[in-house]
């Protein structure tokens, strides 16, 4: 699995910054089980890609026409993944990292540092750090079923997709989805604050990396479907986990979308639609799941 430096600035890079909060605990709350795998069917439309930019790499803004498509209601569970990985035997990337072993073997676990902001690297390798391990040797997804699926590269996405009988989406069609999604239209960040401020997604509320008021409820991932569904009715588009898409960012990367549970004002601002993030498409982390997409049939004659 390929390593590179730049990888964990751009790891850190992509933690970006009312009502009741969720519950604290994370497991009084989300969705049903009779309501995970649910899918929302999206009409075709047009929309801006790419409005109200913060960062170069959301320009140009476009206006772009999308086909109709359907995308999973919420991120792609542990649950779900497992019962892939049941079925076929399939080993993750991280996986076999861990087994490779060397110096650029693991996944990324995000560990909240004391001490001064001018010394700290939240961010480590860790082998052994997988799905169902994801703070590494030790460690367990038990009881959290209903939580996003992580520590998977894109190739372990697509896997889980093309299993599941769908496909990754391409970041047009996130775009379009999460912008359909939002509660205010005019503004690009309505979906992770509402008019007052309030969190209205999981993200980092606070100073990052050091200090996390926690305001929505959560210090780290939240079960799907804790937060209220979007006007799309999907859930967690905004905040909680990054997504991938299918849509090549650069060569060996892939684009990521929404933004995660450690998305602060302060360092970077990407809850929002717009909001894109290069990724190594063999790499992987403790803050980045995905959800899935399918093709709609034709319209009957």
């Amino acid at each position: 699995m390929i390593r590179r430096f730049p990888v964990m600035l751009v790891l850190i890079a992509a933690a970006c910054s009312g009502a009741s909060p969720p519950a604290t605990s994370g497991t009084t709350c989300g969705l049903s089980a009779s309501s995970i795998g649910q899918f929302v069917e999206l009409p075709e439309g047009r929309f801006t890609k790419g409005a109200s930019p913060v960062y170069d790499e959301e320009t140009p803004s476009l206006t772009l026409h999308v086909a109709p498509f359907a995308l999973q209601a919420h991120e792609v569970t542990n649950d779900q993944f497992a019962a892939f990985v049941t079925a076929t035997g399939y080993v993750t990337d991280a996986e076999t990292s861990a087994a490779a072993g060397g110096p650029g073997a693991g996944s990324a676990v995000f560990d909240q540092p004391g001490g001064s902001p001018l010394q700290i690297d939240p961010w480590e390798l860790v082998p052994g750090a997988t799905w169902k391990t994801p703070t590494g040797p030790g460690s367990t997804i038990m009881g959290k079923d209903a939580w996003p699926v992580v520590h998977v590269s894109e190739r372990d996405a697509a896997a889980y997709a093309a299993w599941a009988g769908g496909r990754l989406p391409t970041e047009v069609e996130w775009e379009y989805a999460a912008t359909r999604g939002l509660p205010d239209p005019d503004s690009s960040t309505s979906g992770a604050y509402d008019s007052a401020g309030h969190p209205l997604a999981n993200t980092w509320q606070g100073v990052f990396p050091i200090a996390n008021t926690e305001a929505d409820g959560f210090a780290g991932a939240a079960p799907v479907g804790c937060f209220p569904a979007d006007k799309a009715e999907l859930y967690d588009m905004i905040g909680n986990v990054w997504e991938w898409t299918d849509t090549p960012y650069g060569a060996g990367s892939h684009t990521l979308k929404g933004g995660s549970y450690l998305c602060a004002d302060n360092f970077c601002r990407r809850y929002r639609p717009a909001a894109r993030q290069p990724q190594d498409s063999d790499f992987s982390s403790v803050h980045i799941g995905f959800r899935i997409a399918k093709d709609l049939p034709p319209p009957p004659e």
